[in-house]
């Protein structure tokens, strides 16, 4: 049965990508990661917004 929702959970998966931005923090100047799970047709737009 778990065989089944991983088959289920990869072929549906493919058209998302995780995507990692770095940020940073207006008060203390440190960087930090900001991970989030979008359509890839997405992409361009998630990173070109600031």
């Amino acid at each position: 049965m778990a065989k089944k929702v991983v088959a289920t959970l990869q072929s549906s998966g493919k058209d998302f990508a995780k995507v990692i931005k770095m940020v940073k923090s207006s008060k203390s100047g440190a960087y930090t990661f900001k991970e989030d799970i979008i359509p890839t047709d997405q992409v361009k737009d998630y990173f070109s917004k600031k």
